[in-house]
């Protein structure tokens, strides 16, 4: 009876989205995997992975509504302060996944374009061999993009972005006066992307910690308690409504 009532609910809540407004780009907070996981009693890390077998179905959920942009929060610029073994457990199950991403079949039948956005210089050899080849495999996909953000800080963007225009302006190529909101957009990871339209952020956690502080500037913010491994497609429809009902004024 419970899966009836769901599948119900489910139908319900996709026919009052189908036919609305679909944000272009969604920026993905994923968080609660530890918290999920210590309340089945189970080790952080089966929490962790159960997170990142989530983000398939997701991608999916956004692909049947034509989303054309995803920006994932895979890993902060804070989250190297975690412990040593939880940090080297995290870059491997992300290794795993842009593996995974380079022979997915749905990458290359929808047309996924992977782009990682962060401070790859912090990150290490192996995982930077597996971006170039994930980015290189995906560079002519045109349909949909999906970007990671690993070794991410808005803050950081912000300052490594400043570097470059000081630089430009210290060597003559470029004005001061010529500095533009939208030419300073230029700068940034997420040159030529749209800002994104709605971000969500999974635990209860009503903050956006340092996530695309720039870009975010308008966009619509949903928070749910859900945890990020128990997210399902009648929580994303759910959030996808409450977008639907906001008007977007963009201080008009």
């Amino acid at each position: 009876m419970g899966r009836f009532l769901y599948r119900l609910y489910e139908r319900l809540l996709w026919s009052q989205v189908k036919d609305g407004p679909s944000p272009n780009h969604i920026g993905l907070i994923v968080d609660g995997n530890r918290r999920f996981a210590r309340g089945r009693g189970l080790s952080q890390n089966l929490g962790h992975e159960e997170g990142s077998s989530r983000v398939e179905e997701f991608l999916r959920w956004c692909w049947r509504l034509e989303i054309k942009v995803v920006t994932l929060y895979g890993f902060s610029t804070e989250n190297f302060n975690r412990s040593e073994d939880e940090v080297d457990y995290l870059m491997e199950l992300i290794m795993t996944k842009l593996k995974q991403f380079q022979t997915d079949p749905a990458i290359k039948s929808e047309r996924v374009r992977v782009k990682v956005i962060g401070r790859r210089e912090d990150l290490s050899d192996a995982m930077n061999a597996e971006i170039d080849l994930v980015e290189s495999m995906t560079a002519d996909h045109d349909r949909f993009l999906l970007n990671i953000a690993l070794s991410y800080g808005g803050r950081a963007e912000i300052i490594d972005a400043v570097k470059q225009v000081a630089a430009e302006v210290k060597a003559g190529s470029l004005e001061i006066d010529a500095i533009t909101e939208q030419g300073f957009a230029d700068y940034l990871y997420t040159v030529g992307v749209p800002d994104p339209d709605l971000i969500i952020r999974t635990s209860g956690e009503e903050r956006l910690s340092g996530f695309l502080l720039w870009q975010s500037a308008y966009s619509e913010l949903y928070f749910t308690e859900v945890y990020w491994p128990a997210f399902r497609m009648i929580d994303f429809w759910r959030a996808i409504r409450v977008y639907q009902q906001r008007e977007r004024r963009f201080g008009k």
